[in-house]
């Protein structure tokens, strides 16, 4: 037989294998629309606005449905009761983190926010441990923060009250908190490695939002044979770790295992401890990681957040006054705030919350995998399946916050006048993976804003009816159109 017509009736064949296993694994996965071959059903989504196509198709699927990105299957939690039922009632379960190409591209599963299995366990609890010990949660990082925020003061005081764009200025603050933790010293905010560091950030938190990268992650080919900025992604990434790998070589030769002054320290010291033990996770390599896990993490979102928020603010000036009103009589102009005075502001309590609620930051959350086969409301979830847990559909919620569209502070108020929690706050993802940094980054929120609010007016460099505060893309990432506004001393 001609060899030509052997090789491709085998590629036939395998192709049709393929796809029969693909077909029968779909019969007990939770029902969604029907996948076109290799593509899956990437035609039916709106990468530019995935929340909206995921809501979309839950109208007609119902909280639990199964999309097809290419060949491989993801398992949709939309609404408050799926995924708080999945995420915190079967948290164990849901606690795995799903695989992307580029995530592996990326940190080779270590680290802290893409690994998985017991490595995950070990270095989560190691990582948390060791910021507590280091101030976070604790008085000490709260004077920390205060000090950084007399620093941004001071870098907003040189603009003059002139038109500026604040991304940079935001990023550094957030930063130099969690510098300190990391590193054991702070930027100058003229830096010029800090600002080529920050360059790289919201650069790589802009690329890996946007509908390319999604389409990288279901084609992985991509990534290794095509130009794009998925690229650019790799280059930012290996410099910023050329960079951690200067450091640590610092640390190494200035080590004092009886006195850390550092995180880097602290896992040095580990290191040296279990050099022996060749199944031991804490390695130079995942160093490398973890240290840019955090760096990135404690960097890019509270700062994005920020930005969104002054933002908002000069969309609605009556929210501002009122803001101000509070800070004047609770704090007054003089006293620095601390995260005393929040339970006196409840008012602003709400405006951050609001803030995180509005913006969607991450709309689909971060992917999660199921970490066994499981059976859950009467679907079988096999090990390994990716779950997206769609935050947007709980921060959404037009039943628990009326007209979610809006920006609207009363969403976490009572009637009279006080912060009124809410379970379906969920800026932070819930569960075993809820990110590590929550507390420092409430606590950065509080402290920067009220501190930007007691020096400043906020005013707008184009009328406040023409802010655009829809996000430039809500795929992976909800950020803000850049700006221009002026810091005006009071």
């Amino acid at each position: 037989m001609d060899p030509i017509l052997v090789l491709g009736f085998s590629v036939f064949c395998l192709l049709f294998l393929s796809l029969w296993r693909w077909s029968s694994g779909r019969e007990k996965l939770p029902p969604g629309p029907t996948p076109l071959p290799i593509i899956g059903n990437i035609l039916q989504i709106n990468f530019k606005q995935m929340s909206k196509s995921l809501a979309n198709f839950s109208k007609v699927y119902g909280p639990i449905f199964t999309l097809y990105l290419g060949m491989k299957p993801i398992v949709v939690l939309h609404g408050y009761e799926a995924i708080k039922e999945a995420l915190v009632d079967y948290g164990e379960e849901f606690s795995g983190r799903g695989k992307s190409a580029m995530s592996e591209k990326i940190n080779i599963g270590l680290g802290i926010v893409f690994s998985n299995g017991k490595y995950w366990k070990e270095m989560r609890r190691f990582s948390l441990m060791t910021l507590r010990n280091f101030g976070m949660g604790k008085r000490s990082i709260e004077d920390r923060v205060q000090e950084e925020a007399s620093c941004l003061v001071e870098e907003l005081r040189k603009t003059n009250g002139s038109p500026c764009d604040p991304t940079f200025i935001l990023s550094c603050a957030p930063s130099n908190v969690i510098c300190s933790i990391i590193f054991h010293n702070r930027f100058d905010y003229k830096d010029q490695n800090f600002h080529v560091l920050m360059k790289r950030f919201n650069e790589n938190f802009r690329i890996l939002g946007s509908p390319w990268m999604q389409i990288c992650n279901i084609f992985p080919a991509i990534i290794d044979y095509f130009p794009g900025s998925h690229n650019r992604v790799l280059k930012n990434i290996s410099e910023m770790r050329t960079y951690v790998l200067e450091k640590v070589k610092e640390h190494q030769a200035s080590l004092d295992i009886n006195n850390p002054r550092d995180f880097i320290d602290c896992f040095l010291i580990k290191m040296e401890e279990e050099k022996h033990n060749q199944e031991s996770v804490f390695t130079l390599e995942s160093l490398l990681v973890t240290v840019s896990d955090l760096f990135a993490a404690g960097t890019e979102t509270t700062g994005t957040t920020l930005r969104y928020a002054l933002l908002l603010l000069m969309k609605h000036p009556d929210v501002t006054a009122k803001l101000q009103e509070e800070i004047d009589r609770v704090i007054g102009r003089h006293r620095m705030p601390c995260m005393q005075d929040r339970s006196n502001m409840p008012y602003m309590d709400a405006v951050l919350h609001e803030t995180q609620r509005y913006i969607d930051l991450v709309p689909a959350g971060v992917r999660r995998s199921v970490t066994r086969d499981i059976k859950f409301r009467n679907y079988l979830i096999p090990k390994g399946t990716t779950i997206f847990p769609s935050l947007s559909s709980v921060l959404n919620d037009n039943k628990e916050f009326p007209n979610p569209e809006k920006f609207d502070p009363g969403h976490f108020l009572d009637d009279s006048g006080n912060f009124k929690k809410s379970d379906y706050f969920m800026a932070f993802s819930s569960g075993k993976r809820i990110c590590v940094g929550e507390g420092l980054a409430r606590m950065e929120l509080f402290l920067f804003l009220t501190t930007i609010l007691q020096h400043f007016d906020l005013k707008s460099a184009v009328d406040p009816k023409d802010i655009d505060t829809s996000p430039v893309a809500n795929g992976f990432t909800s950020l803000p159109h850049k700006y221009q506004m002026c810091f005006i001393p009071v």
